[in-house]
Protein backbone atom coordinates (compact mmCIF):
# COMPACT_ATOMS: atom_id res chain seq x y z
CA UNK A 1 0.00 0.00 0.00
CA UNK A 2 1.22 3.49 -0.89
CA UNK A 3 2.90 5.39 2.01
CA UNK A 4 0.31 8.15 1.77
CA UNK A 5 -2.48 5.61 2.20
CA UNK A 6 -0.77 4.10 5.25
CA UNK A 7 -0.29 7.55 6.79
CA UNK A 8 -3.97 8.33 6.35
CA UNK A 9 -4.96 5.04 7.97
CA UNK A 10 -2.61 5.82 10.86
CA UNK A 11 -4.43 9.13 11.37
CA UNK A 12 -7.73 7.28 11.32
CA UNK A 13 -6.49 4.75 13.86
CA UNK A 14 -5.49 7.57 16.22
CA UNK A 15 -8.89 9.27 15.83
CA UNK A 16 -10.80 6.04 16.41
CA UNK A 17 -8.77 5.02 19.46
CA UNK A 18 -9.23 8.56 20.81
CA UNK A 19 -12.98 7.93 20.73
CA UNK A 20 -12.50 4.94 23.02
CA UNK A 21 -13.19 2.31 20.37
CA UNK A 22 -11.39 -0.95 21.25
CA UNK A 23 -8.20 -1.52 19.29
CA UNK A 24 -9.34 -4.89 17.95
CA UNK A 25 -12.48 -3.30 16.47
CA UNK A 26 -10.45 -0.51 14.88
CA UNK A 27 -8.02 -2.95 13.27
CA UNK A 28 -10.88 -5.13 12.01
CA UNK A 29 -12.46 -2.07 10.42
CA UNK A 30 -9.20 -1.07 8.80
CA UNK A 31 -9.14 -4.50 7.18
CA UNK A 32 -11.99 -3.23 4.98
CA UNK A 33 -9.79 -0.48 3.45
CA UNK A 34 -9.66 -0.22 -0.34
CA UNK A 35 -7.32 1.84 -2.50
CA UNK A 36 -8.80 4.61 -4.61
CA UNK A 37 -7.48 7.31 -6.89
CA UNK A 38 -8.34 10.95 -6.33
CA UNK A 39 -8.21 12.92 -9.59
CA UNK A 40 -7.97 16.67 -9.28
CA UNK A 41 -6.16 19.63 -10.79
CA UNK A 42 -5.31 20.69 -7.21
CA UNK A 43 -3.01 17.77 -6.36
CA UNK A 44 0.63 17.30 -7.31
CA UNK A 45 0.80 14.07 -9.28
CA UNK A 46 1.00 12.76 -12.84
CA UNK A 47 -1.69 13.76 -15.33
CA UNK A 48 -4.07 10.82 -15.82
CA UNK A 49 -7.02 12.48 -17.52
CA UNK A 50 -8.96 15.61 -18.27
CA UNK A 51 -12.23 17.06 -17.05
CA UNK A 52 -14.91 17.97 -19.56
CA UNK A 53 -14.22 18.00 -23.31
CA UNK A 54 -13.16 17.58 -25.98
CA UNK A 55 -15.36 14.60 -26.78
CA UNK A 56 -13.06 12.25 -28.72
CA UNK A 57 -14.94 9.21 -30.04
CA UNK A 58 -14.56 6.77 -32.95
CA UNK A 59 -16.57 7.90 -36.00
CA UNK A 60 -18.94 4.92 -35.75
CA UNK A 61 -19.82 5.46 -32.07
CA UNK A 62 -23.10 7.38 -31.79
CA UNK A 63 -23.41 10.36 -29.52
CA UNK A 64 -25.01 9.11 -26.35
CA UNK A 65 -28.36 10.25 -25.04
CA UNK A 66 -30.38 8.95 -22.14
CA UNK A 67 -34.09 9.35 -22.89
CA UNK A 68 -34.27 12.84 -24.36
CA UNK A 69 -31.85 14.51 -21.99
CA UNK A 70 -28.33 15.51 -23.04
CA UNK A 71 -25.32 13.80 -21.56
CA UNK A 72 -22.24 15.74 -20.52
CA UNK A 73 -18.72 14.40 -20.74
CA UNK A 74 -17.51 14.63 -17.16
CA UNK A 75 -14.01 13.27 -17.68
CA UNK A 76 -11.74 11.30 -19.97
CA UNK A 77 -9.27 8.96 -18.26
CA UNK A 78 -5.95 7.93 -19.77
CA UNK A 79 -5.78 4.33 -18.58
CA UNK A 80 -2.13 3.88 -19.54
CA UNK A 81 -1.26 6.66 -17.07
CA UNK A 82 -3.50 5.33 -14.27
CA UNK A 83 -1.68 2.65 -12.23
CA UNK A 84 -3.78 -0.36 -11.27
CA UNK A 85 -2.54 -0.25 -7.67
CA UNK A 86 -4.00 3.25 -7.34
CA UNK A 87 -7.59 2.12 -7.89
CA UNK A 88 -7.78 -1.56 -6.98
CA UNK A 89 -9.81 -2.06 -10.17
CA UNK A 90 -8.93 -4.37 -13.04
CA UNK A 91 -9.15 -1.62 -15.64
CA UNK A 92 -7.68 -2.10 -19.12
CA UNK A 93 -3.95 -1.29 -19.20
CA UNK A 94 -4.32 1.34 -21.91
CA UNK A 95 -6.85 3.23 -23.98
CA UNK A 96 -9.26 5.87 -22.72
CA UNK A 97 -12.39 5.73 -20.58
CA UNK A 98 -15.03 8.42 -21.06
CA UNK A 99 -17.52 9.11 -18.26
CA UNK A 100 -20.82 10.68 -19.37
CA UNK A 101 -23.63 11.88 -17.11
CA UNK A 102 -27.12 13.35 -17.25
CA UNK A 103 -27.23 16.01 -14.55
CA UNK A 104 -30.99 16.01 -14.12
CA UNK A 105 -32.95 14.83 -11.08
CA UNK A 106 -35.85 13.95 -13.35
CA UNK A 107 -33.91 11.14 -15.01
CA UNK A 108 -34.57 7.57 -13.86
CA UNK A 109 -32.25 6.42 -11.10
CA UNK A 110 -29.61 4.20 -12.65
CA UNK A 111 -29.98 5.67 -16.15
CA UNK A 112 -28.11 8.94 -15.60
CA UNK A 113 -25.22 8.34 -17.96
CA UNK A 114 -22.92 6.02 -19.84
CA UNK A 115 -19.32 4.88 -20.04
CA UNK A 116 -17.36 4.50 -23.28
CA UNK A 117 -14.10 2.59 -23.52
CA UNK A 118 -11.89 3.50 -26.48
CA UNK A 119 -9.08 0.93 -26.93
CA UNK A 120 -5.55 2.18 -27.62
CA UNK A 121 -4.85 2.82 -31.30
CA UNK A 122 -8.51 3.45 -32.18
CA UNK A 123 -9.08 6.28 -34.65
CA UNK A 124 -11.11 9.02 -32.99
CA UNK A 125 -12.50 12.39 -33.96
CA UNK A 126 -13.79 15.40 -32.06
CA UNK A 127 -17.55 15.25 -31.65
CA UNK A 128 -19.93 18.07 -30.75
CA UNK A 129 -22.78 17.71 -28.26
CA UNK A 130 -25.49 20.28 -28.96
CA UNK A 131 -27.37 21.55 -25.90
CA UNK A 132 -29.06 24.53 -27.59
CA UNK A 133 -32.45 22.84 -28.00
CA UNK A 134 -32.46 21.04 -24.68
CA UNK A 135 -35.23 21.73 -22.17
CA UNK A 136 -33.37 19.78 -19.51
CA UNK A 137 -33.81 21.01 -15.96
CA UNK A 138 -30.19 20.84 -14.84
CA UNK A 139 -29.73 20.12 -11.17
CA UNK A 140 -27.90 22.94 -9.32
CA UNK A 141 -26.85 24.67 -12.55
CA UNK A 142 -28.80 27.48 -14.19
CA UNK A 143 -27.80 26.68 -17.78
CA UNK A 144 -25.88 24.08 -19.71
CA UNK A 145 -23.12 26.63 -20.22
CA UNK A 146 -22.71 26.96 -16.44
CA UNK A 147 -22.15 23.22 -16.17
CA UNK A 148 -19.84 23.14 -19.18
CA UNK A 149 -17.78 25.96 -17.65
CA UNK A 150 -17.54 23.99 -14.40
CA UNK A 151 -16.29 20.95 -16.32
CA UNK A 152 -13.77 23.00 -18.30
CA UNK A 153 -12.40 24.36 -15.03
CA UNK A 154 -11.48 20.83 -13.98
CA UNK A 155 -8.69 20.95 -16.58
CA UNK A 156 -5.96 18.36 -16.34
CA UNK A 157 -6.73 15.70 -13.75
CA UNK A 158 -3.73 14.67 -11.66
CA UNK A 159 -3.40 11.56 -9.57
CA UNK A 160 -3.29 11.33 -5.81
CA UNK A 161 -3.08 7.89 -4.22
CA UNK A 162 -5.80 7.61 -1.59
CA UNK A 163 -7.60 5.02 0.50
CA UNK A 164 -11.25 4.61 1.40
CA UNK A 165 -13.33 2.95 4.09
CA UNK A 166 -17.10 2.34 4.11
CA UNK A 167 -18.88 5.70 4.38
CA UNK A 168 -22.63 5.20 4.17
CA UNK A 169 -25.48 4.23 6.48
CA UNK A 170 -25.57 0.50 7.14
CA UNK A 171 -28.86 -1.31 6.76
CA UNK A 172 -29.60 -4.84 8.06
CA UNK A 173 -29.06 -6.36 4.60
CA UNK A 174 -25.78 -4.52 3.96
CA UNK A 175 -23.33 -6.77 2.11
CA UNK A 176 -20.23 -4.78 3.08
CA UNK A 177 -20.51 -4.43 6.84
CA UNK A 178 -21.59 -7.25 9.15
CA UNK A 179 -22.97 -5.34 12.12
CA UNK A 180 -22.32 -8.27 14.46
CA UNK A 181 -18.67 -8.23 13.45
CA UNK A 182 -18.44 -4.42 13.55
CA UNK A 183 -20.56 -3.22 16.51
CA UNK A 184 -18.88 0.23 16.43
CA UNK A 185 -19.51 0.77 12.71
CA UNK A 186 -21.21 4.16 13.04
CA UNK A 187 -18.56 5.53 15.40
CA UNK A 188 -15.80 4.26 13.13
CA UNK A 189 -17.46 5.91 10.16
CA UNK A 190 -17.61 9.22 12.04
CA UNK A 191 -13.91 8.97 12.89
CA UNK A 192 -13.18 8.35 9.21
CA UNK A 193 -15.21 11.39 8.18
CA UNK A 194 -13.13 13.54 10.53
CA UNK A 195 -10.01 12.40 8.72
CA UNK A 196 -11.65 13.04 5.35
CA UNK A 197 -12.63 16.56 6.41
CA UNK A 198 -9.01 17.26 7.33
CA UNK A 199 -8.05 16.27 3.78
CA UNK A 200 -10.73 18.52 2.33
CA UNK A 201 -9.41 21.51 4.24
CA UNK A 202 -5.81 20.88 3.20
CA UNK A 203 -6.27 20.07 -0.48
CA UNK A 204 -9.85 20.89 -1.46
CA UNK A 205 -12.61 18.38 -2.04
CA UNK A 206 -11.62 16.22 -5.04
CA UNK A 207 -13.98 16.39 -7.99
CA UNK A 208 -13.50 12.78 -9.11
CA UNK A 209 -12.65 9.49 -7.39
CA UNK A 210 -11.88 6.19 -9.12
CA UNK A 211 -12.40 2.94 -7.22
CA UNK A 212 -12.81 2.42 -3.49
CA UNK A 213 -16.11 2.85 -1.64
CA UNK A 214 -18.86 5.28 -2.52
CA UNK A 215 -19.36 8.01 0.06
CA UNK A 216 -22.87 9.20 0.88
CA UNK A 217 -23.97 11.72 3.50
CA UNK A 218 -27.78 11.57 3.50
CA UNK A 219 -28.58 8.16 4.97
CA UNK A 220 -29.63 6.40 1.77
CA UNK A 221 -27.19 3.52 2.08
CA UNK A 222 -24.62 2.29 -0.42
CA UNK A 223 -25.41 3.43 -3.99
CA UNK A 224 -23.14 0.71 -5.40
CA UNK A 225 -24.49 -2.47 -3.81
CA UNK A 226 -28.02 -1.09 -4.19
CA UNK A 227 -27.57 -1.36 -7.98
CA UNK A 228 -29.23 -4.79 -7.97
CA UNK A 229 -32.23 -3.24 -6.22
CA UNK A 230 -32.18 -0.44 -8.79
CA UNK A 231 -32.40 -2.94 -11.66
CA UNK A 232 -35.42 -4.58 -10.03
CA UNK A 233 -37.04 -1.17 -9.49
CA UNK A 234 -36.56 -0.24 -13.16
CA UNK A 235 -38.22 -3.53 -14.17
CA UNK A 236 -41.13 -2.94 -11.81
CA UNK A 237 -41.72 0.52 -13.28
CA UNK A 238 -41.42 -0.79 -16.83
CA UNK A 239 -38.61 1.66 -17.61
CA UNK A 240 -36.67 0.66 -20.70
CA UNK A 241 -33.15 1.55 -21.72
CA UNK A 242 -31.36 0.10 -18.71
CA UNK A 243 -28.60 -2.50 -18.86
CA UNK A 244 -29.70 -6.02 -19.71
CA UNK A 245 -28.12 -8.98 -17.91
CA UNK A 246 -28.57 -12.67 -18.66
CA UNK A 247 -28.75 -13.19 -14.90
CA UNK A 248 -29.36 -10.35 -12.46
CA UNK A 249 -26.13 -9.49 -10.59
CA UNK A 250 -25.94 -9.95 -6.83
CA UNK A 251 -25.39 -6.87 -4.64
CA UNK A 252 -21.77 -7.87 -3.96
CA UNK A 253 -21.07 -8.19 -7.70
CA UNK A 254 -20.96 -4.39 -8.05
CA UNK A 255 -18.00 -2.08 -7.57
CA UNK A 256 -17.63 1.67 -7.73
CA UNK A 257 -16.02 2.73 -10.98
CA UNK A 258 -16.17 6.47 -10.31
CA UNK A 259 -17.77 9.11 -8.09
CA UNK A 260 -17.98 12.77 -9.06
CA UNK A 261 -18.59 15.28 -6.28
CA UNK A 262 -18.65 18.35 -8.50
CA UNK A 263 -22.41 18.80 -8.11
CA UNK A 264 -23.49 21.15 -5.29
CA UNK A 265 -25.14 18.99 -2.60
CA UNK A 266 -25.00 15.97 -4.89
CA UNK A 267 -22.84 13.17 -6.23
CA UNK A 268 -22.77 11.14 -9.43
CA UNK A 269 -21.92 7.44 -9.21
CA UNK A 270 -20.83 5.06 -11.97
CA UNK A 271 -21.19 1.41 -10.84
CA UNK A 272 -20.13 -1.66 -12.80
CA UNK A 273 -20.11 -5.38 -12.10
CA UNK A 274 -16.82 -7.13 -11.43
CA UNK A 275 -17.64 -9.54 -14.24
CA UNK A 276 -18.13 -6.75 -16.79
CA UNK A 277 -14.94 -5.06 -15.61
CA UNK A 278 -12.98 -8.28 -16.16
CA UNK A 279 -14.58 -8.78 -19.59
CA UNK A 280 -13.84 -5.16 -20.60
CA UNK A 281 -17.57 -4.56 -20.97
CA UNK A 282 -18.33 -0.93 -20.19
CA UNK A 283 -21.64 -0.81 -22.05
CA UNK A 284 -23.93 -1.56 -19.09
CA UNK A 285 -22.98 0.38 -15.99
CA UNK A 286 -25.55 1.91 -13.69
CA UNK A 287 -25.15 5.66 -13.32
CA UNK A 288 -26.95 7.47 -10.52
CA UNK A 289 -27.34 11.05 -9.39
CA UNK A 290 -28.02 11.29 -5.66
CA UNK A 291 -28.72 14.79 -4.44
CA UNK A 292 -30.26 16.65 -1.53
CA UNK A 293 -31.97 19.69 -3.08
Amino acid sequence: MNPGMLAKLDRFRARALGRGIPSADVERWMGLARPCAVLSSKVDGPVVGRGGGPVMLPPDVPLLWSSEEPEYLIATLDLAALPEDATGLSLPPDGHLLLFAVVDLGEADGLCGHVVYVPAGTVVEARELDYSDSDSSLYAFSTSEDLLAELRDLGELRLKYDVSLPDHDFFPDDVIVDRAEHPHANELREAWREVERDDEESSGWPPLRIGGYASEQDGWGDPVTQSTQTLAHLDELGIEGGPVFEERPRPDDWVLLAQWDGIPMGSMYWSITKQDMAARRFDRPLVKLWANP
